[in-house]
């Protein structure tokens, strides 16, 4: 069986009990270039930008404005797992 926490908006402080309490360099890779692939293929910029095309720099203005509404889901090897959202973690 699984162990999951779910995390409401109303929760304004999210307590990490998996890994470290920041994004690791993984992590915010994994998420800059997924995001960067999103928005070169033509998805819409979440943020107000300066005319700045570049697709990563577009990607990581966009993590640093907490604009994206995604988790990190981090397990462990007893198969238990945390759902984080990454505006607990930025």
């Amino acid at each position: 069986m699984t162990k999951s926490t779910s995390v409401t908006k109303s929760q304004s402080k999210f307590k990490v009990t998996i890994g470290p309490n920041k994004l690791t360099r993984f992590e915010r890779a994994r998420i800059i270039g997924a995001r960067s692939l999103q928005l070169s293929l033509g998805a819409p910029v979440l943020i107000n930008h300066s005319g700045n095309l570049d697709p990563i720099r577009l990607a990581l203005e966009e993590l640093n404005a907490k604009a994206l509404p995604i988790s990190i889901r981090r397990t462990l090897s007893d198969e238990s797992y945390q759902d984080i959202p990454i505006e607990s973690l930025i």
